[in-house]
């Protein structure tokens, strides 16, 4: 993956500050004059402050600008060698749950009133509702195809094509949710007792599959800049026979990295060398601020890839529609899928299908990357101004959500008990891995804009937080 303008900023900047460019409490030049001196946009001058905002080097004092930090106050690193345990089960903490039946798994304040743009959903909810009134009455009487509707599998078989990746419609079947999508890779490929290695920090909708399965996890190591390694990779298959590695390669929960062009190529080296199936989760794809990247399914030329997405995070979660592209293994999954769950609900097909086929769909996520773009900032500015104590972040280029680490007698479980109580939701380190490897973690979502009583619920978790830490 090509170095980025706002990344070659940053490393710029950076070497000026650790040559004494700029010294210890020096303020930088305004984002204009930075824009001007090196002629990229405001945005990506924004961005690059951010990340080194993020590494402990500067920081944004309100209506003054950036700041050269002392070195003695750099926040601590994120990325710390981790020991990589052998195989064992899983277990969810029932924190899981909590948060999942209060639906604020991305919100921290779901009391609060919305205060997005809903216009797209009003134009879905129109297609849908003229596919049903144009359903012939006997429809009611049948099952839809288990693999879907035609015009869906074509649908999304063009918007990949504008990602690098060339797939027949033939070769997508239409499931219940990208989680659905997952649970039929998995059980398609796995059998109770056998190897699946997963990244860690983890998707904990995986963890919690791979519990009900009964599959015996191995977590490799993601850095928050560069995601998994495949050396990393290397060793585990060196040890154990793995039947599957679950990846999110493009902007994964809840860390929002990015897996380099390099090292999606190696991993399906891999998969054809030792032999085991790769699931990409590629729910995050669509929602990449500055570059939309290539599915690793893309590179995937032996059908070892199985890809699973959704329109949840990038169109509505209410909407239960996603679809796997199997390769080797897609008509074992069409199998599973009527096994499971017989088909998915023919008319909502169908009014997605048109909806993405008059272009709203790629209109919709132009103006929602966009906004995305403006809330993780508003988030991001909000925790510098208002959070008085060491913590580190990262700051993704796409997804809904950044990583916060906190210093490291700080359990993010108690100040997730302690929030509750006051109707706020943070979702704790515990639930992205089941060695308890980041108790002082948490994930903040910018899916919802942090402002009014978000803003004040922000404020208040670092007041516990910061009483937690005088503990």
């Amino acid at each position: 993956m090509k170095e980025f303008v706002y990344q070659k900023l940053a490393t710029t900047l950076k070497e000026k500050i650790m040559s004494n460019v700029w010294r210890e409490n020096e303020r930088l030049p305004s984002i204009r004059k930075l824009s001007e001196q090196y002629a990229i946009s405001k945005i990506s001058v924004q961005t690059a402050l951010h990340k080194l905002e993020a590494s402990g080097l500067i920081k944004a004092k309100p209506k003054s600008g950036y700041y050269v930090l002392s070195r003695q106050n750099k926040s601590p690193i994120l990325d710390k060698e981790t020991e990589i345990k052998s195989p064992c089960l899983v277990k969810v903490p029932n924190v899981f749950h909590e948060i999942m039946e209060n639906g604020a798994a991305f919100d921290i304040y779901p009391s609060a009133k919305v205060q997005q743009n809903t216009n797209h959903i009003e134009l879905l909810n129109r297609h849908i509702n003229r596919a049903m009134r144009q359903q012939p009455i006997t429809n009611s009487l049948y099952y839809d195809n288990p693999e879907g509707v035609k015009e869906l599998q074509i649908q999304i078989s063009e918007h990949y094509r504008s990602r690098g990746l060339f797939i027949l419609p033939d070769e997508i079947c239409i499931t219940s949710g990208c989680q659905n999508s997952l649970f039929l890779a998995l059980s398609t490929c796995c059998e109770p007792g056998d190897i699946v290695v997963i990244e860690s920090p983890a998707f904990y909708g995986c963890l919690q599959l791979l519990q009900l399965l009964k599959l015996k996890v191995i977590e490799l190591p993601s850095s928050s800049d560069s995601g998994i390694k495949s050396a990393d990779l290397q060793n585990i298959l060196d040890k154990w026979k793995v039947k599957a590695c679950i990846v999110t390669p493009n902007f994964s929960t809840p860390t929002g990295v990015c897996i380099s062009l390099e090292e999606k190529k190696s991993l399906i080296r891999l998969a054809n060398t030792h032999n085991f199936t790769i699931i990409e989760d590629d729910i995050y794809g669509d929602l990449g601020f500055h570059f939309t990247p290539e599915p690793l399914k893309s590179f995937d030329t032996s059908g070892k890839v199985i890809l699973c997405s959704s329109i949840s995070k990038s169109l509505s979660r209410d909407l239960r529609i996603g679809w796997i592209v199997g390769g080797e293994k897609h008509s074992q999954i069409i199998h599973q899928k009527l096994v499971n769950s017989l088909a998915t609900n023919k008319t909502i097909q169908q009014g997605l299908a048109s909806f993405m086929a008059e272009g709203f769909y790629r209109r919709h996520l132009i103006q929602y990357r966009q906004t995305l773009i403006e809330q993780r900032d508003l988030l991001i500015n909000s925790v510098n101004e208002h959070w008085h104590f060491p913590f580190y972040f990262t700051i993704p280029d796409g997804g809904l959500s950044i990583w916060i680490e906190l210093e490291p007698h700080i359990h993010t479980t108690s100040i997730y008990k302690k929030a509750l109580k006051l109707g706020i939701i943070i979702t704790p380190g515990m639930l992205f891995s089941s060695n308890k490897t980041f108790l002082n973690c948490l994930r903040l979502s910018f899916a919802h804009k942090v402002s009014g009583q978000r803003l004040e619920a922000l404020k208040r978790i670092g007041s516990i937080i910061e009483h937690e830490s005088l503990l």
